[in-house]
């Protein structure tokens, strides 16, 4: 069946929105047409009549048309943590994720023990080919899982957050090939804090054209940050959280990524883990090409209040926090904010531009993947994963694969 959606504001290829219409047809976006000069109210009608008898017209209400999100930093959701690393849980968070409109996943791992890290990166692989088979009706109620976060193991001690103290370990090349050998391809990332060991840039050297390695729960100051970004990281995990601060005469690693124009920083949207000031003055420092937006969230994102786990430790979500805060110490451990959500903050709480903050939540994380060739924007031959907003960027309606899911 052919879809249609007109009267529509369509995010384009060059991060702008434009008034037009789009059709999907067996989950790929067949045409994208953008209004010039004709009536918008003519040109719906036209589109309208030309789609076949069982095909179904949207009307977009002169809402907002962008791509499907992409979350490549998130723990988990619905009172489960990828982690658990179960089919069960992974599937309770892909289903989550699809309905809120993020269509494509690349979750986070915790510092755990090696063993155990190769047994959930080996049932994510077991739930991505069964992705890959399933039929486009059962596809399309679920998240793509397109790749994997490892923050950890290879961290600092002094920087670990919310981590696991006792499986923090050196950078371990051989380990590293396990993990990427156990998950077949999908770890897309791997963080590594380069002070705190000795080897770093061998395995930097070693690692950084099998994966992106990244600089991730790291004591590293300016210099050692340069350093390993010329060794060739090219990724910072959660700008600003676990590492050091950018200050007037020591500007740590932040300073160090404003200095690299070639490297990419994500960035938590939830409105607690950053200041609206400062995430403003990063936009303004690094420009919208370079950011990730990102969640962190943990188990708890799409619950209420109480007390969940992450990584093995107690996290507590109060009434009205809106943020998961480590039992033993207060800390903020992670966040509960969906991608979707962090998306309106930005907007309408930030003053981040919404051209701007869907291209940090969709163009920027398909290009980090590798996977901008089928997701990450409203263009012809693409996956149609879509989510259609109205004015006040309220959810109005979520395509996955070109189905209508919500």
């Amino acid at each position: 069946m052919v879809v249609g959606i007109n009267n529509v504001n369509i995010f384009t290829e060059d991060r702008t929105f434009s008034r037009g219409r789009v059709l999907l047809e067996d989950g790929l976006i067949k045409k994208v047409e953008l209004y010039s000069g004709e009536s918008p109210e003519k040109a719906g009608q036209e589109e309208t009549d030309r789609l076949p008898g069982d095909g179904e017209m949207i009307d977009g209400q002169g809402g907002w048309l962008i791509p499907g999100l992409i979350d490549i930093h998130f723990h988990g959701c619905m009172g489960e943590d990828f982690c658990d690393g179960s089919r069960e849980a992974m599937d309770t968070i892909a289903r989550y994720q699809a309905g809120q409109g993020i269509t494509a996943i690349a979750p986070a791992t915790m510092t755990l023990a090696v063993d155990q890290l190769e047994q959930i990166l080996e049932e994510a692989a077991d739930y991505r080919d069964w992705q890959d088979k399933a039929g486009r009706e059962e596809r399309a109620l679920r998240a793509d899982l397109v790749g994997i976060n490892m923050e950890g193991p290879f961290i600092s001690v002094e920087k670990k957050g919310a981590q696991a103290e006792e499986y923090i370990r050196e950078p371990d090349v051989d380990i590293a090939c396990r993990f990427l050998q156990a998950s077949r391809g999908l770890v897309k990332y791997i963080g590594l804090a380069p002070e705190a060991w000795e080897g770093s840039g061998d395995f930097i050297r070693q690692m950084k054209d099998r994966v992106q390695v990244t600089l991730a729960h790291t004591a590293a100051d300016y210099d050692r940050s340069m350093e390993a970004f010329a060794g060739g990281v090219g990724h910072v995990v959660h700008l600003y959280n676990a590492m050091t601060p950018f200050l007037s005469r020591e500007p740590g690693l932040p300073g160090a990524v404003f200095d690299s124009p070639g490297v990419n920083a994500e960035l938590i949207g939830d409105g607690y883990h950053i200041h609206p000031a400062v995430v403003r003055a990063t936009f303004r420092l690094m420009g919208a090409e370079r950011i990730i937006l990102i969640s962190d969230t943990m188990r708890a994102a799409g619950l209420g209040p109480g007390t969940y786990t992450l990584g093995g430790q107690d996290v507590v979500v109060r009434e009205g926090d809106g943020v998961a805060r480590l039992a033993s110490t207060g800390g903020i451990a992670a966040s509960v904010t969906n991608l979707m959500e962090c998306v309106r903050k930005l907007v309408l709480d930030m003053g981040i531009a919404l051209e701007d903050a869907v291209a940090c939540a969709t163009v920027n994380p398909a290009r980090s993947l590798g996977i901008y060739d089928r997701y990450g924007s409203v263009s012809e031959g693409k996956r149609a994963n879509l989510v259609l907003l109205g004015q006040d960027l309220e959810r109005k309606a979520v395509i996955k694969d070109g189905c209508r899911i919500s």
